[in-house]
């Protein structure tokens, strides 16, 4: 393997079906991932966790704090600080309720599988140490779906610092994957005074890594991501802080990522538009190039 790229052996079988028409695309769940920064003396580091090799999907990869949107969150009230939810509706291309959603979900997460929580008791605060009994049970009923985050802020009587964040790509999983995500990217600086800690039951281990070692160890073969991390990771090299990184967030262009599939020359090309570093030739015995 000449780079870290995930790529199942199913892939070529499954790309073939949905060229020829015999695979029905399954439609992707909404979901947020947030590139977690802090900086050193030097350079920004990003906090990344592997997923367990037994994960059914993207098992042995790198990847950051992310999963799925509770519907729960699309339309209950919550405290809210930053951009209204109109303005994260036309950033994100969806409406309001499903955007309160998605943030909800990018700040859930990093609570759920990193333990930072970007929320406060007032707009312009954020909470402490997050590590004590009472905290972990609360992350412990959200991660098991027993509280949702509207009701757990509530409960907390916390606002949701939506102004925390930073909205960065936005990819959905190639349409041959039996499970598909429509995946919105944030960025998002560590809290003065919280610490990360490997929360998730997905991974298996957690770092902070300079985006450019990331980069290296993809490029080597050593640390296996889907192409959405290393593309990110490789933007994140241009921002000397983690405040650059939020500035330069607002601009940044929004449109799906989405791999496309097609029949060429006899082979199938598998493409990911503005990113050629992913490309697929796969001969039509199977292996692939």
């Amino acid at each position: 393997m000449a780079n870290g790229q995930w790529y199942p052996p199913e892939w070529p079988e499954r790309i073939r079906a949905l060229a020829e028409g015999t695979l029905t695309p399954v439609a992707p769940r909404r979901a947020a991932t947030v590139m977690l920064l802090k900086d050193t003396d030097s350079t920004p580091v990003v906090h990344m966790l592997r997923r367990r090799a037994s994960m059914a999907f993207a098992g042995g990869a790198y990847a950051y704090p992310g999963g799925g949107v509770d519907p729960r969150d699309d339309d209950r009230q919550i405290r809210w600080a930053g951009p209204t939810r109109a303005w994260w509706a036309s950033r994100l291309g969806v409406d309001e309720t499903t955007a309160q959603a998605i943030v909800c979900a990018a700040v859930r997460e990093t609570y759920e599988e990193a333990g930072v929580l970007l929320a406060g008791p007032t707009e312009d605060t954020v909470v402490g140490d997050t590590t004590g009994e009472e905290w972990e049970a609360d992350r412990a009923a959200l991660v098991a779906r027993n509280l949702s985050f509207a009701e757990f802020l509530e409960r907390r009587g916390l606002v949701l610092r939506s102004d925390l964040l930073g909205a960065w790509t936005r990819w959905i999983t190639p349409e041959f994957e039996p499970r598909r995500y429509d995946t919105w990217f944030f960025v998002a600086a560590l809290p003065e005074g919280q610490r990360t800690r490997n929360a998730s039951t997905e991974a298996d281990r957690t770092v902070w890594i300079r985006p450019a070692d990331a980069r290296d160890g993809y490029d080597k073969g050593d640390l296996l991501m889907m192409p959405p991390t290393i593309a990110t990771l490789r933007q994140l090299g241009a921002y000397a802080t983690a405040a650059e990184a939020l500035a330069a967030a607002p601009g940044r262009d929004m449109t799906p990522v989405l791999a496309q599939a097609r029949l060429e020359g006899g082979e199938l090309v598998l493409s990911w538009p503005g990113h050629d570093e992913f490309t697929k030739h796969i001969p039509t015995g199977g292996a692939s190039a």
